[in-house]
């Protein structure tokens, strides 16, 4: 039997684009959020990820089909059919985000908002301190998703033996369907030139140093870098 040559765009540039500045904005804050030398650089990097969760909600109103909030299929019926579907083979195909992934899409996007608006709170000291290990606990379990995340991704592409990782560089899934209408590349420029600006330190960043950009941030101690003054729990 000769494979399937037939495949179909569904993840268009910006959607691909947000996916992967996101895993890597998530990363790196995470990775620079303990200390104080790496402070300017782990805000930067959050204020991304939260500019990034915005362009994504925006994206998921206006964006191409598979991309909409509105091709995802949410019902509680939906996702226990398709966790029963896979203790069966073949288990149900999903063309887009299969119901398990959607809740997970959404619940990411909620958690690493919560963690980004906590983040944002604690440098401009507003709110009690209890904020900052909210903070913390969003960071946590926005990292538990991703695992969880990232290990449903692996079981699904063993399952549906197609692979999802590829698709989410190339945005062509195997087999014939309704395609994701237009790619938008002037989004996806606009997207990154936005986010490279920030970096660059064009656009300001509540509790940095005007004009301060990410290589700065990166070798210069962040004392005096910020406005704010910082917390720590070690004083009790």
């Amino acid at each position: 039997m000769s494979a399937r040559s037939d495949r179909t765009l569904v993840w268009d540039l910006p959607t691909r684009v947000f996916h992967w500045l996101l895993a890597a904005t998530f990363a790196g804050a995470y990775l620079t959020s303990d200390g104080e030398r790496l402070r300017d650089v782990h805000m930067l990097l959050g204020y991304s990820a939260a500019g990034l969760v915005t362009f994504r909600v925006l994206w998921g109103l206006v964006g191409t089909r598979y991309a909409r909030f509105a091709s995802f299929p949410l019902s509680p019926r939906a996702v226990l059919d398709y966790l029963k579907s896979l203790l069966s083979f073949p288990p149900r195909h999903y063309f887009g985000h299969n119901p398990a992934g959607s809740w997970a899409i959404l619940g990411m996007l909620a958690l690493i908002a919560g963690t980004a608006l906590t983040g944002w709170a604690n440098a401009i000291e507003i709110g009690p301190e209890w904020l900052e290990d909210v903070h913390e606990v969003f960071a946590n379990a926005t990292l538990a998703l991703i695992v969880v995340h990232v290990g449903a991704v692996i079981v699904s592409s063993l399952l549906h033996r197609e692979n999802l990782p590829r698709a989410m560089v190339t945005g062509y899934k195997p087999g014939s369907g309704p395609a994701a209408a237009g790619t938008r590349w002037f989004v996806a420029v606009a997207l990154v030139a936005v986010i490279g600006a920030f970096w660059a330190g064009a656009i300001p960043a509540p509790g940095l140093a005007p004009g301060k950009s990410i290589v700065q941030a990166a070798t210069q101690p962040s004392a005096g870098g910020g406005t704010a003054k910082r917390r720590h729990h070690d004083d009790d």
